[in-house]
């Protein structure tokens, strides 16, 4: 019986190996998998949104010109209360789009995407003329809108702030 005893050992050894090795490969945390990056072509529906925007104010179309704001946007017009929520906008685009010879055009010069893919902001060049008394008078300046990606995958204007900031 001596002959059994330092088996004895080696197999409870064997035995505590074998456990940790199967509680070790069986309770492995998976990793999620990483999100997709998708900023180029979030990018790309937002210089979109943007071209298909000026074409709905060259058109005087107060409709589609405010359906690129999401409900609770806001509005920060150089020399104009602050307009907040889409009604709030919608009423400060009737009266912009009702000036006398009212012309208004923009790009964006950069648009950067969060990598999450839920934020974007652009900044770009506007031009904007209205014709008081006979006058026609120019701005040229710059913006700054903040996007949200909304819950259809489309993006909507949360802030917009048109500067006087010339180019």
């Amino acid at each position: 019986m001596t002959h059994l005893r330092p088996c004895v050992p080696i197999l409870v050894l064997l035995a505590a190996l074998a456990t940790a090795t199967a509680c070790n490969t069986a309770t492995q945390p998976t990793q999620p998998a990483a999100p997709q990056d998708t900023r180029a072509a979030d990018e790309a529906a937002i210089r979109a949104a943007d071209a298909e925007w000026v074409k709905a104010v060259a058109a005087k179309d107060m409709q589609q010109s405010t359906s690129y704001y999401a409900d609770t946007a806001q509005l920060f017009a150089p020399n104009a209360p602050a307009a907040q929520g889409k009604d709030a906008i919608q009423k400060a685009f009737t009266g912009l789009l009702a000036m006398p010879g009212f012309a208004l055009t923009f790009a964006p010069t950069k648009v950067e995407v969060s990598r999450s893919g839920d934020l974007a902001y652009e900044t770009g060049d506007y031009e904007l003329t209205t014709d008081k008394k006979g006058k026609p008078q120019t701005t040229k300046a710059k913006y700054v809108v903040v996007w949200g990606k909304q819950p259809n995958g489309t993006w909507k204007a949360l802030v917009d702030s048109p500067t006087t900031t010339t180019p």
